[in-house]
C-alpha cells in the first residue's frame, strides 16, 4: 500500500469529525499533503486535545451538531466536495450506556444527513463511511471476524454502528452507485496514539493516572483487543478513498486491523505502557461496568488483497511510540512536531519492501 501525495494536493475534501482524536491527526496528515480540507463537526470535548495543540485551524471549519440536518446541509453544500470522510460519531461504549438516544441520533441520523445531502453534490467521487470493529455479532468465538459475518451490536454504540453501515449499503445502492460515486465503509477500531484525552479509553485513562503517581483501575484485563497504532487505520482510509475515486473497487466493506498474532490483552497493553511510561501501577476495579465484549480480533485480508494494507507496526512498538509521544509532550516537544514525525517514519516504513522492513 502507497499513499500518493499528488493525489490529494489540491483536492477538495469533507472531513467530517475534524476535531476528535482521529480526525485530528487526519487532517493534519491531509493539509501536509496540500488537500483543499473543509472539517465539520463539534468542539473538542476534551482539555486539553489534539485538535487545539497542533495549533492550526483549518481554513474551512464548521462547528456544527450531525443531529442538525439543516446546518449539515448548509455546510456540506459550501464545501463541494470530491472526497468525504465521514468519522463524526459519537464514539464511546460506556457513554453509549449512559445516552443511548443520543449515540443512535448521532451515529445513525447524522450519518443518513450527511450522505442525503451528498445526493445533491454532482462534484463528490469517493466517499468513506468509518464505523467500528464492533459492527458485528459477536458470539465470543475466538475467531476474526470478516467482512461477510453477520452485524449485531449488544450495547448502543455497537448497535449504532451496525445500523449505520446498513444506512451506507442503503444509499450506495439507491443513490450512489447508480451515479458512479463510489462508497464503502472501514471497519477499524481500539486505536491508540498521541494526542488521546478522551474518557473511558485506556490509554488516555492510564496517562492521566500514571501522570499523578495514581494507579488505573482496569475492568477486564483480560479482554482482547486488535490494538493499532492511529495512522495504521488511517492510511488505509486514505488508501480505500483513492481506490473508490478511481473506481473499480469490487468490495464495499473493509476491515483495518492489525496482523492476528499481535492480537493482546488489555493486562498486556498497560505491562507495555507502564514499561515504557517509565512506571505505573494498575488495579483491578471492583466494578465490572456494562456489557462489553470479551473478545474481539479483525481479519483484514479483503484490505490487504484489495488495497494492498498491511500493518506496518507491531503491537510492543505501537504502544511505546504512543507512550513516548505523551512523555515527550510533557516534556515540552510541540505536538505538531511529534506528530509530523510519526507520519514521516510511517510513511517511510511504507515505502520499504517486506525485506528492507525485516532487516531493520
Amino acid at each position: 500500500m502507497m499513499i500518493d501525495p499528488t493525489f490529494w494536493r489540491g483536492r477538495r475534501v469533507l472531513l467530517t469529525g475534524h476535531t476528535g482524536f482521529k480526525g485530528s491527526w487526519l487532517s493534519l496528515w491531509l493539509r501536509d499533503m496540500g488537500a483543499v480540507v473543509t472539517g465539520l463537526a463539534l468542539p473538542p470535548e476534551s482539555r486539553p486535545n489534539l485538535h487545539g495543540l497542533l495549533g492550526e485551524s483549518l481554513p474551512d471549519t464548521e462547528i456544527c451538531d450531525l443531529r442538525d440536518r439543516l446546518a449539515v446541509t448548509a455546510a456540506v453544500l459550501r464545501a463541494e466536495p470530491e472526497i468525504v470522510l465521514h468519522l463524526a460519531a459519537q464514539p464511546l461504549v460506556r457513554a453509549g450506556y449512559r445516552d443511548p438516544v443520543g449515540t443512535f441520533e448521532t451515529n445513525v441520523q447524522g450519518t443518513v444527513h450527511v450522505l442525503d445531502v451528498l445526493r445533491a453534490v454532482e462534484t463528490v467521487k469517493a466517499i468513506v463511511v468509518v464505523t467500528t470493529d464492533k459492527v458485528y455479532e459477536n458470539p465470543e468465538t475466538a475467531r476474526p471476524f470478516v467482512e461477510s459475518d453477520p452485524l449485531g451490536g449488544h450495547d448502543p454504540y455497537s448497535a449504532s454502528k451496525a445500523a449505520a453501515e446498513i444506512v451506507a449499503a442503503s444509499y450506495r445502492a439507491s443513490f450512489f452507485a447508480p451515479r458512479g460515486v463510489g462508497l464503502a465503509t472501514a471497519r477499524a477500531g481500539n486505536v491508540i496514539g498521541g494526542g488521546d484525552w478522551a474518557q473511558d479509553r485506556i490509554v488516555p485513562d492510564a496517562v492521566r493516572a500514571w501522570s499523578l503517581q495514581r494507579a488505573i483501575e482496569v475492568r477486564r484485563p483480560a479482554a482482547v483487543r486488535p490494538w493499532q497504532h492511529v495512522l495504521e487505520p488511517l492510511a488505509g482510509y486514505l488508501a480505500l478513498a483513492e481506490r473508490l475515486y478511481a473506481g473499480g473497487l469490487a468490495h464495499a466493506a473493509f476491515n483495518f486491523g492489525p496482523d492476528p498474532d499481535n492480537a493482546a490483552t488489555v493486562a498486556d497493553l498497560l505491562a507495555v505502557a507502564s514499561r515504557a511510561f517509565g512506571g505505573g501501577e494498575v488495579s483491578l476495579g471492583t466494578e465490572a461496568g456494562p456489557h462489553e465484549a470479551g473478545y474481539l480480533l479483525l481479519d483484514s485480508s479483503r484490505a490487504r488483497d484489495h488495497l494492498g494494507y498491511r500493518p506496518l507496526w507491531n503491537f510492543e512498538e505501537t504502544v511505546v511510540r504512543t507512550m513516548g509521544w505523551y512523555r515527550r509532550l510533557a516534556a515540552g516537544e510541540a505536538a505538531i512536531d511529534l506528530c509530523r514525525a510519526d507520519i514521516a517514519d510511517y510513511l517511510t516504513q511504507m515505502a520499504e519492501t517486506p525485506s528492507q522492513r525485516g532487516a531493520a
